[in-house]
């Protein structure tokens, strides 16, 4: 049985050139084997159906006969895009028989399929963070220390010494990329990169800054507050947009931080509840009594009711995790009650007593 093409891109047969290749740009984009949970039997397909419903010839004969004559392929020499067919590659870490990559071959994957400049973008950055367990319930501001590349304090990060201006890069004339042609396995490629001399930025220095040398970044020490949210998890992770290393001419990656949180001897959390154990006398148990708990939010005096049955909860509202709504979660007490390990002889008088009266 023949592939439905429209049905792969997800568009309707009558659709228009423009619809098509928007839809397989977003395929593209979802599906590529080197993007995270990229699927490349997916990529494929959805490349073989593009390059199909992309070309007129090929489009009619496909609609007429439910194939095509003239072959789905690329065109020879590297006649661009368009015309190319990935499933020559294997696993796109390479062709046969070739080490070549795709984002090498074409310049870079974003230059494909966006139809610009693709931005560069600075290295991730991961640190590990203790807490409490207290500061993990109620969120607490920490501040680190983290040396990496970062905005040039002395230009701001333009490359420029202060009070100067900005000139034409003659590199790239301009434009902020550069374009070379590359010989491969399967003909001559136009590749577009960004200009290694103003980084992407179109213009450069008249002086360049003295600190970072032109680059707008320089390697320091910087001090990073970062906000741990009330009722965070252990293991949980953090992302930070931009506070990753700066790079020249683009975006600063991100930093990521892990949380661990030391477990507390007498708490746990389950949801937005704090649960703990109490242990009571059985005489309190019996006639109900007050006790004096050490709570996360200080000492609290609970009532002790007389108990129905051995393992009671008794639940303390507003004394739990913060939520986001501004509310807190409630302290739940599992009440345990302690049975001592010898009576003595009056005791076990009074219990023989309690023992005639059926309790």
């Amino acid at each position: 049985m023949s592939k439905d093409y429209y049905q792969i891109l997800g568009v309707e047969k009558k659709a228009s050139k423009e619809e098509i290749k928007k839809a397989f740009r977003k395929m593209a984009h979802k599906y590529h084997p080197d993007k995270k949970g990229g699927d490349e039997v997916k990529f494929k397909e959805a490349n073989e159906a593009y390059t199909v419903l992309s070309d007129d010839k090929k489009r009619a004969e496909y609609d007429s006969y439910g194939r095509v004559f003239s072959g789905a392929g690329g065109q020879p020499g590297g006649a661009g895009f368009d015309g190319f067919d990935f499933s020559q590659f294997n696993g796109f870490g390479g062709a046969q028989g070739f080490d070549v990559n795709i984002d090498d071959l074409f310049g870079g994957f974003s230059d494909i399929f966006g139809g610009g400049q693709r931005t560069q973008r600075g290295r991730d950055i991961s640190i590990d963070i203790e807490l409490s367990f207290k500061e993990s319930i109620f969120g607490v501001t920490r501040k680190v220390l983290i040396t990496k590349d970062s905005a040039c304090t002395r230009c701001a990060g333009s490359g420029a010494e202060p009070k100067t201006g900005t000139k034409t890069c003659t590199t790239c004339n301009g434009k902020g990329q550069v374009m070379e042609s590359r010989k491969s396995p399967f003909g001559v490629f136009q590749t577009v990169s960004t200009c290694n001399t103003c980084h992407g930025r179109r213009v450069v220095p008249e002086k360049p800054c003295t600190t970072c040398k032109g680059s707008g970044v320089e390697r320091r020490e910087e001090e990073i507050s970062i906000a741990i949210p009330s009722g965070i998890d252990n293991g949980q992770v953090i992302r930070m947009a931009g506070a990753g290393e700066a790079v020249a001419g683009g975006r600063a990656g991100d930093l990521y931080i892990k949380v661990h949180v030391t477990p507390d001897e007498r708490y746990h959390k389950e949801g937005f509840n704090l649960v703990t154990d109490l242990s009571i006398k059985i005489t309190d148990a019996l006639l109900g009594s007050e006790y004096t708990l050490e709570t996360l939010d200080g000492k609290t005096k609970i009532t002790i009711p007389q108990l129905r049955s051995a393992d009671e909860i008794l639940r303390i509202k507003g004394k739990g995790v913060p939520m986001e709504s501004g509310r807190r979660g409630d302290l739940l007490i599992r009440l345990k009650v302690e049975f001592p390990q010898k009576l003595s002889k009056s005791a076990k008088g009074f219990v023989e007593k309690l023992k005639e009266e059926g309790i």
